[in-house]
């Protein structure tokens, strides 16, 4: 086998799962990769891993990951899921969404210096859903800000994108954490990153969209370990174990800075026991209860 063989044949996927608010843990992975020299050659996001990924890609060093930390710790739930009398107002008179866009779309603009995908210094993969047929459709070019807010758009919180000939919604109903489609972008290393669920609350979270995200992480745990279970052995995959126990909501950024500096230390561990020698799923991410 050639150099550019060996290369192509171990070409590495970040890959991202949707998450809400829990895409606070994924920066701190990050960071705890980066400060370890690890690197990726391709990024894969779905919903709110679409964001990380994407501001990830634009400079995935470790000075990028610590202004991608300073950005999310100073985040509100607000900055994201603006509600106002006029929102709920535009709800109950025309009964399609709850919440607009505004919020996603500016810190995209703010944050993310590419306007198309294919100008990013990494290759980067947004996954969307075609809400008519429910088949993902993947972005690897084009407007950078229209294809991370479908990836966001958490059907009956936010209206679909209407984009060419399609209604775009949240990646995470179609492939909740892509792994095939960075498999069919020709990643033959994953490394997942999972934002993990509310594995230790004592009741449901209140409120719609709330109970919606976490009903959403339940699903994206879930399909990860189908996904994972039937990749080819000729597939390598690493799993940064998300946090456990984890309580709270993933329409809650009040404990945005907690989730990161736990990430940090906890993928630290899992590096110092090396966790990129093994090919196995993180028990956190199957059913358990505390």
């Amino acid at each position: 086998m050639s150099a550019s063989d060996t290369a192509t044949a171990r070409r590495t996927a970040f890959v991202f799962a949707g998450g809400g608010s829990f895409g606070a843990i994924q920066v701190g992975m990050l960071q705890s990769l980066a400060a370890h020299g690890i690197g990726a050659d391709m990024v894969v996001g779905s919903s709110v891993g679409a964001l990380n990924g994407a501001f990830y890609a634009s400079d995935p060093t470790v000075k990028g990951v610590e202004r991608l930390a300073d950005i999310w710790r100073g985040l509100k739930r607000q900055d994201v899921f603006p509600m106002t009398w006029r929102t709920m107002l535009g709800f109950l008179w025309r009964r399609d969404f709850l919440i607009t866009h505004d919020g996603v779309r500016r810190l995209i603009d703010d944050h993310i210096p590419f306007r198309r995908l294919e100008e990013a210094p990494l290759p980067v993969h947004v996954v969307t859903t075609d809400i008519i047929t429910g088949d993902s459709v993947v972005f690897s070019e084009g407007p950078t800000s229209e294809a991370i807010v479908a990836s966001t758009a958490i059907p009956g919180a936010f209206s679909p994108i209407r984009y060419k000939n399609y209604y775009l919604a949240d990646g995470a109903i179609s492939s909740n954490t892509p792994i095939r489609v960075a498999v069919a972008k020709g990643a033959r290393r994953l490394i997942v990153l999972p934002t993990g669920h509310a594995c230790a609350n004592d009741a449901p979270p209140v409120g719609a969209v709330a109970n919606a995200l976490h009903a959403l992480t339940l699903l994206i745990a879930r399909q990860l370990v189908n996904e994972l279970e039937n990749l080819g052995p000729e597939i390598e995959y690493y799993v940064v174990p998300p946090l456990c126990p984890l309580v709270g909501s993933p329409y809650d950024f009040s404990r945005t800075a907690d989730h990161i500096d736990r990430a940090i230390r906890g993928t630290d561990a899992w590096l110092a026991q090396n966790g990129l020698e093994k090919r196995e799923i993180p028990h956190e991410l199957r059913p358990h209860d505390h």
